[in-house]
C-alpha cells in the first residue's frame, strides 16, 4: 500500500536536500530579515597567505579581566606559563594599550612588548588611542557604560570595533553606535564568542532552508551557582584614587564617592551594567537570533528576583521571553544561584532542533514523520572560541565582509536584553515597533526607554 502522500513527500526532501546545498554556498548572504548570516570560520590562518603590508595594528581600550585575558592574551597568544593558547596566525601587532589603573596598563604593555619589537604605549585617556594613525582597529574591554562613546569616536577616527558585549548599557546609546557603523561602513564586531560557534550557523542553514519548517519555540539558559555570590571578585586594595582615574571610570555614570567594591564587582551593581541580562544571557541570545535569522523582537516580557544573594541590585534569577512577528517566542533563562539549565532547542512546526555540545540532531515532529528526515551533525567545528572569534574580526576587516557578531545581529540582540531590563525594573511587558523605534506598553503608551538618571539606581 501506497505511503500517504508518498510521492509529493520524496520531492519536498529532494527539494529540501538541494536547498541545503545552494545555501551552503550562499551562508554569507542575506537572509529573509535581512539580517547578514556569515560563514563561521572554522580556523583561520591568516598570516600564511599575507605579507606584510596586510599586518594591522591594534590597540585596546580598557585591559582589566576581560581586556586583559581575553584581549590582550589571545592576541599575544601566550598562557600564564608561556604556552601558546591557539594555533591561529593573526598577522597583528598590539602597539597601544589604555586604562584608568596604572597597574593593568603597565601589565598590558609588559605583555604587548613580549611580541613586539616596537615600542608599546600606554595611555589613560583612550583618545589618544584614537589619535594614533597607525591603529587600525581597537579592542574594547571597559565597564558597560564607555562602550559607546568609545566605539562611536574609535569609528569616527577611522577604526574597526571589536566590543564586549552587550553592545551598550542602555538602548538608546545602542542605535547611536549602530547608526555609526552604518555612516562609517567599519567594521563591528560584537565579543560574544558564541556567535561564531560552528553549530548555530549548521542550524542557521537549516531554518532557513525549511528543514523544520514555520519557527515555534527557541529556547537556553546560562544558569550558575555561587556560595559566595557572584561577581564578588577579590579587591585589590592598591587601587586606589590616586591609581585609578574614579571619575574618568565613571564617565556618563552621576558622580559618587569612590567604591572600591563598586570598582570591581560593577556586574551587581544597575548604574553600572544589566547583572545577568548583559553579562550572561548575551552568550545565549545572540546565537539564537543568528539561527533563527531572527529580526527585531515585537514583545518582550522579563522577571527578575534578588532572594539569595541581597549584596547587590540586579537580580540573581531572571526569565526573559520574547515574540516575533513570524511567531516565534524565544525564552532565556538565567540564574547565579542554581545551574540547572533549559537544555538548547530550536522548535519549529514540522521539526525540532537539538543542540548538545558540538552536535546537532534534527528530529521529525510525529505527525510529519513521513515528510522530514532525521539528521545528525556531529563534531560542528569551532566550538566556541575566542581566538577564532578574533580571528573572524581580523578576517572580515581585511575581507571588508561582515563578520559573524555584525551590528545587525548586535542590535537586536541588544533591544532584547534593554527592553528585558525595562520589563523587570519597570513591571511591565513592553512591545517593540523597529521602523519608529519606539517601545509603547499594552495600552499602546509610549514608554521612553531607561537611560542614565531615568532611574534611582542609574
Amino acid at each position: 500500500m501506497k505511503k500517504r502522500n508518498q510521492a509529493s513527500n520524496a520531492s519536498r526532501r529532494d527539494f529540501l536536500k538541494q536547498s541545503a546545498l545552494g545555501a551552503t554556498a550562499v551562508l554569507a548572504g542575506y537572509g529573509a530579515t535581512g539580517a547578514q548570516a556569515a560563514t563561521p570560520r572554522s580556523a583561520p590562518a591568516l598570516g600564511s597567505v599575507l605579507g606584510a603590508n596586510d599586518r594591522l595594528t591594534v590597540g585596546f581600550i580598557g585591559v582589566g579581566g576581560q581586556g586583559f585575558n581575553s584581549h590582550v592574551m589571545n592576541v599575544v597568544n601566550k598562557r600564564r606559563d608561556g604556552s601558546p593558547r591557539h594555533e591561529i596566525n593573526y598577522n597583528v601587532e598590539g602597539a597601544a594599550a589604555c586604562d584608568v589603573y596604572s597597574g593593568r596598563r603597565d601589565r598590558a604593555k609588559e605583555a604587548l612588548a613580549s611580541i613586539t619589537s616596537n615600542e608599546v604605549n600606554t595611555y589613560k585617556d583612550y583618545r589618544e588611542v584614537l589619535d594614533r594613525d597607525d591603529i587600525d582597529a581597537v579592542f574594547i574591554g571597559t565597564v558597560d557604560h564607555w562602550h559607546a562613546q568609545i566605539a562611536i569616536d574609535a569609528m569616527d577616527a577611522g577604526k574597526h570595533v571589536y566590543c564586549e558585549k552587550p553592545m551598550t548599557r542602555y538602548l538608546g546609546e545602542a542605535f547611536a553606535v549602530h547608526d555609526k557603523v552604518k555612516e562609517t561602513g567599519k567594521i563591528f564586531q560584537i565579543g560574544s564568542q558564541y556567535c561564531t560557534e560552528g553549530k548555530w550557523h549548521v542550524a542557521a542553514d537549516m531554518i532557513k532552508t525549511g528543514k523544520i519548517g514555520p519557527l515555534v519555540l527557541a529556547q537556553d539558559s546560562y544558569m550558575r551557582n555561587n556560595p559566595d555570590g557572584e561577581w564578588n571578585y577579590e579587591l585589590e586594595p592598591e587601587i586606589t584614587p590616586e591609581t585609578l582615574d574614579w571619575k574618568m571610570w565613571l564617565g556618563p555614570v552621576s558622580e559618587r564617592p569612590f567604591d572600591l567594591d563598586g570598582y570591581h564587582r560593577w556586574r551587581k551593581y544597575y548604574p553600572y551594567c544589566a547583572g545577568i541580562l548583559g553579562d550572561l544571557l548575551a552568550h545565549r541570545i545572540h546565537p539564537l537570533m543568528i539561527a533563527t535569522g531572527s529580526d527585531f523582537p515585537t514583545r518582550v516580557a522579563c522577571l527578575g528576583t534578588r532572594q539569595i544573594t541581597p549584596d547587590r541590585d540586579v537580580p540573581d534569577n531572571t526569565q526573559v521571553m520574547a515574540e516575533f512577528a513570524n511567531g516565534l517566542v524565544m525564552m532565556v533563562t538565567g540564574a547565579t544561584v542554581n545551574e540547572q539549565g533549559l537544555g538548547q532547542v530550536i522548535r519549529g512546526h514540522e521539526a525540532t532542533l537539538y543542540f548538545s555540545g558540538n552536535t546537532l540532531e534534527l528530529r521529525p515532529e510525529r505527525p510529519f514523520a513521513d515528510l522530514v528526515d532525521t539528521e545528525t551533525h556531529e563534531n560542528i567545528e569551532p566550538r566556541p572560541s575566542i581566538p577564532h572569534h578574533i580571528g573572524d574580526f581580523f578576517d572580515s576587516i581585511r575581507d571588508n565582509t561582515a563578520p559573524n557578531g555584525n551590528i545587525d545581529v548586535a542590535i537586536r540582540t541588544q533591544v532584547i536584553i534593554s527592553m528585558a531590563e525595562m520589563s523587570e525594573r519597570l513591571g511591565m511587558m513592553l512591545h517593540y515597533d523597529a521602523e519608529t523605534r519606539k517601545i509603547t506598553n499594552g495600552a499602546g503608551q509610549e514608554v521612553e526607554p531607561i537611560t542614565y538618571g531615568t532611574l534611582e539606581l542609574s
